[in-house]
């Protein structure tokens, strides 16, 4: 089902943790989902020097969030903004279609942070990505079978 670069970053995580004082941070996900994913960002000369997670959801949420903060560290903004759900998902090789939302995630949590660290340069608040609901799987098909969160 998952490929082994999948197992492998969900068996060992990379930059797993918070950045207290992060420059941006970027949540999504839905609660009635389960799969909720925080990415904080720490910001040097317009690139990402710093990259961490926080993700409470499957095996591919928590690839998916390992593998983009890897992806990312480094980059610019306007490069790391650029980042897709497929092209974590292509870093990872690949995902069952049932878990492209993940894919879609760490995506979305990383442009996020993004957009909140240059609304926090404005004196704006941040905004959430987080969403109740089971409207966001059926966009793409998606499903999280509740068992898989046990």
């Amino acid at each position: 089902m998952y490929s082994p670069k999948v197992m492998q970053h969900f068996s060992n995580p990379q930059n797993v943790g918070e950045i207290p004082d992060a420059d941006g941070v970027g949540e999504v996900g839905n609660p009635v989902c389960g799969d909720l994913m925080t990415i904080y960002i720490k910001v040097k000369d317009n690139k990402l020097s710093d990259i961490k997670f926080k993700t409470f959801g499957c095996a591919a949420a928590i690839a998916t969030s390992s593998i983009i903060t890897t992806m990312a560290k480094g980059m610019t903004l306007e490069d790391a903004v650029k980042i897709s759900r497929n092209d974590v998902a292509k870093e990872l090789g690949g995902l069952p279609p049932q878990k492209m939302h993940c894919s879609n995630l760490a995506a979305d949590a990383l442009k996020l942070a993004i957009e909140n660290y240059r609304r926090k340069l404005q004196g704006l608040p941040p905004r959430t990505g987080v969403t109740e609901g089971e409207e966001e799987h059926a966009e793409d098909g998606a499903s999280c079978p509740p068992e898989e969160h046990k």
